[in-house]
C-alpha cells in the first residue's frame, strides 16, 4: 500500500467489516487495540 488511495480503501474495507458485528459505540473498543497491535507488529 504505497499510495494514499489504497490506504483509504483499506480503511473503509475494515470499517465495512466492523459494521456487521459491532455497534458504532463499540468501535473504539476494537479499533484502538487493533491499531496498537498493528503498530507493534509492523516490520519497520
Amino acid at each position: 500500500m504505497n499510495n494514499f488511495g489504497e490506504k483509504v480503501a483499506f480503511i473503509w474495507s475494515v470499517a465495512d467489516l466492523l459494521r456487521g458485528p459491532y455497534r458504532p459505540n463499540q468501535y473504539k473498543d476494537v479499533l484502538l487495540p487493533m491499531t496498537v497491535l498493528r503498530r507493534n507488529t509492523s516490520p519497520e
